[in-house]
């Protein structure tokens, strides 16, 4: 899909495609993550697209400028679910941990399309919604602006960071997905303690450990800085 600019009045098409479907901008989004999850970024093209659609390709140029446009609207769509799934409680700390743990399995449900994404900033309507969600959730905790944002940062590429590595994870073929989790009990589980006393003395935490994701963990120690933060600001003032 190259550079080409359709006029914002002609982007919807009102009458069926060939196929008896009537496009929009949100088919076309759906129909590109389920084929990205099937055949990788190869499939985001518009003669993929346009034939599972049942339309000209030259359609897809009424809706999206190209396929980085289309792109953003993939990334902002898999925002505005995660948003559809989550809600406040008033717990600053509890919201931000579900809000996190939700990002992550929302990018985890979709891994092909994570690892495309998770990089992008979409500027659209659902990523300014998280944002806006997010600093107003630790605004009303009380962090002073400054602080509100620095941590909203952390947050957030905290997040993105490890869906992309466990989406790298769950798109490798099965063989080697299962090669590596068999490697920590076959080899980290057997090393000799005199040459590797640590790694020995720590095999069967190790194993257990490795074998899932570290993001809940992490996010924790990050939110319990953050209460650290919080409550070192407070009495400061």
């Amino acid at each position: 899909m190259g550079e080409r600019v359709v006029r914002d009045g002609e982007r919807r098409r009102r009458r069926p495609t060939k196929g008896g479907t009537v496009l929009s901008a949100q088919l076309i989004v759906e129909t590109a993550l389920r084929l990205i999850q099937e055949h990788g970024a190869a499939a985001l093209t518009v003669r993929r697209l346009g034939a599972a659609l049942g339309a000209d390709p030259s359609a897809l140029y009424r809706y999206f400028r190209d396929t980085d446009d289309l792109l953003l609207a993939i990334a902002d769509e898999l925002i505005g679910r995660t948003l559809c799934t989550w809600e406040a409680s008033g717990d600053w700390r509890a919201d931000l941990r579900s809000l996190g743990l939700a990002i992550h399995a929302g990018y985890q449900a979709h891994p092909q399309a994570a690892l495309l994404t998770c990089a992008r900033v979409t500027g659209r309507a659902n990523e300014l919604r998280s944002v806006e969600t997010i600093l107003g959730v630790l605004r009303g905790a009380g962090f002073p602006d400054a602080e509100a944002v620095r941590i909203y940062h952390v947050f957030v590429d905290q997040a993105l960071s490890f869906a992309a590595l466990d989406a790298h994870v769950l798109t490798l073929p099965r063989e080697l997905r299962e090669a590596e989790r068999r490697a920590w009990p076959e080899v980290y589980g057997a090393v000799a303690a005199d040459a590797h006393p640590h790694v020995a003395s720590c095999a069967p935490l190790l194993v257990a450990e490795m074998s899932r994701s570290a993001y809940p963990a992490a996010l924790d120690m990050v939110l319990a800085s953050a209460a650290g933060r919080l409550g070192f600001l407070r009495g400061a003032g």
